[in-house]
């Protein structure tokens, strides 16, 4: 979606029917959700009339041939802020993984196409495609964040969102930006249990990890330009420092030529636009 801000349902709709015009076929959705709504255990996640699970049957009513991909992650919905259950300050992989297939299905069942496990806890792709098929899905897709590191770029994501960790940070699960090889690791190990499509995030500071595992795994490899790489080139034009337009097409060319497959992008229709011209 253009820009890093927040929609009604309604007017989601109406963006993301711009955004078919443009040409894009896909949209990620991430809920905001009110505090009064969240818990340690993420219950929100799988009210089937909640935000989300809304949305998704409102875009595939208005917009039927849109790919919808959903944000699989306890986050948006936690009174802790973290991605995965928190006791006593530790976060729990093994009992979080049936909160997240919950949720899962309930997006699922609303329509989504492919669901989008963002939060990095071990195991999760297989528990989920398991948990799928068992139900019937076995048609909707997974897209893995699989190499998802700790960055300093995600600010205006998580103040759109207001999902940053109430205590602590994430580095516990978020992977380490020094480290590479753990991101070949990881995306052998999603692959093995069933990820359609893995990602790397963020984009433009990892090229290199994008490279390396388009040599190693067989599956597409998503990259997502996050919301600090959007807002730097979105600023610094901004501003007169830089061509804006002229910065996003060679960010989006580097992320293509080192091997990814598909890129999310806040400049999505942006560029679109550019391309058409």
């Amino acid at each position: 979606m253009p820009g890093v801000a927040r929609h009604s349902v309604d007017r989601l709709v109406v963006e993301v029917k711009k955004a078919a015009a443009a040409g894009i076929p896909a949209v990620a959705l991430f809920p905001k959700i009110p505090d009064s709504s969240k818990d340690a255990f993420a219950k929100e996640s799988t009210n089937r009339d909640g935000l989300l699970p809304r949305a998704v049957r409102a875009l595939k009513d208005a917009c039927p041939e849109m790919l919808v991909i959903t944000d699989v992650a306890m986050d948006p919905y936690s009174s802790d802020g973290h991605d995965g259950l928190v006791k006593d300050g530790r976060i729990l992989n093994d009992e979080t993984l049936p909160i997240l297939a919950a949720m899962a299905l309930c997006q699922a069942e609303a329509g989504a196409d492919w669901v989008a496990p963002s939060d990095m806890m071990d195991g999760r792709v297989g528990y989920v495609r398991r948990e799928l098929d068992r139900a019937g899905f076995s048609d909707r897709g997974i897209l893995a964040y699989t190499a998802k590191y700790a960055s300093a770029f995600y600010g205006p994501f998580r103040q759109a969102l207001d999902s940053a960790p109430r205590a602590g940070d994430k580095k516990t699960y978020q992977m380490d930006p020094a480290n590479r090889r753990e991101a070949i690791r990881e995306a052998l190990l999603d692959v093995s249990e069933g990820a359609d499509v893995i990602m790397v995030k963020p984009a433009l500071a990892y090229l290199d990890v994008i490279g390396e595992l388009r040599r190693k795994v067989n599956v597409p490899i998503a990259a997502y330009q996050v919301s600090g790489e959007f807002a730097m080139i979105k600023a610094a034009g901004e501003r007169g420092w830089l061509d804006a337009d002229l910065a996003m097409m060679e960010a989006l060319v580097a992320i293509r030529r080192a091997g990814a497959d598909m890129i999310l992008s806040y400049f999505a229709i942006d560029a679109c636009r550019i391309l058409k011209s």
